[in-house]
């Protein structure tokens, strides 16, 4: 089964991500997202995209567990995230449950997001030693504001469905069982406005920042490549699979040595699975 699934409603279409229940991404299902958004704009019948996932969350991030190779090419993933926020057509990201590091850039990445209460955000990157990444160093203070995604970025607090919606985060709030429905008449309202002159506004509004987001891909991969030498990094992943409080001493940088994938910052649901009593750092951070 592909893991990006497009269906066809009238004008708009749905594409959903499917690695159910946390929807992580590395680098194949990223490039796989763009060839759909790529192979939709050249569909002159499609006016808007709703971008949802599978299961019980939108996106926790990036899935390290199968090698280290999202980190060890972390420039093939950020030249394929790009591709991204070239699409033409409007995407609304539906956003059930958590959409957590990654996960919280990828739904920045849409230009508009719908989400519930009960839907959970974190940039978290702070909080394992780490650098932010996807250009969310760009995208998170467009949309809420300088201020607000310092507090964000720094202290790599979570916050729910009603903080996003008040900070400028969610476009629309709503019910949770009935977020994806509000996503599609968001999305048909686009459809209804004339295509070229959407298209038109789109590319206008977005090319500065497509310019910006490529640049602050280069800086993030920069900040990253360091910090995933240093203790602190180290130190974040230990402290996030053992369930208690990181304690970060500031040492420099060692020798670099990628962590292994059952450590990494969104260890997969796939190893979760098979070992199911030995959480990983998405569920130490969202209590599920």
């Amino acid at each position: 089964m592909k893991d990006v699934h497009t269906d066809i409603a009238g004008h708009t279409a749905v594409v959903e991500l499917r690695r159910p229940p946390s929807n992580h991404f590395d680098t194949a299902l990223i490039a796989q997202l763009a060839d759909t958004y790529e192979a939709l704009d050249r569909d002159r019948s499609c006016r808007a995209i709703v971008l949802c996932s599978q299961g019980r969350h939108f996106c926790a991030g990036a899935d390290f567990s199968r090698s280290d190779a999202v980190l060890d090419d972390a420039s093939e993933l950020y030249s394929q995230a790009l591709r991204l926020f070239r699409c033409r057509t409007p995407v609304v990201a539906a956003v059930q449950g958590a959409a957590i590091g990654g996960g919280l850039g990828l739904a920045l990445s849409a230009d508009f997001r719908v989400g519930g209460a009960g839907s959970r955000f974190a940039a978290n990157f702070s909080r394992l030693g780490f650098h932010p990444g996807f250009g969310i160093s760009v995208t998170l203070p467009l949309v809420v504001g300088h201020q607000k995604a310092l507090d964000y970025l720094i202290t790599g607090r979570r916050f729910k469905g009603e903080e996003a919606h008040r900070a400028g985060l969610l476009d629309e709030l709503t019910d949770d069982d009935d977020i994806r429905r509000t996503a599609m008449r968001l999305a048909d309202r686009m459809a209804s406005a004339a295509p070229l002159a959407v298209a038109s506004i789109k590319r206008t509004m977005r090319q500065e920042l497509v310019d910006r987001v490529a640049d602050a891909m280069s800086r993030e991969n920069q900040e990253q490549t360091r910090l995933r030498t240093t203790p602190d990094f180290a130190e974040g992943l230990t402290a996030s699979s053992q369930r208690r409080p990181p304690n970060f001493t500031g040492a420099a940088p060692g020798p670099a040595s990628p962590p292994s994938p059952g450590n990494c910052p969104q260890s997969s649901a796939r190893n979760r699975e098979a070992a199911p009593h030995a959480p990983g750092p998405f569920e130490t951070l969202w209590e599920l």
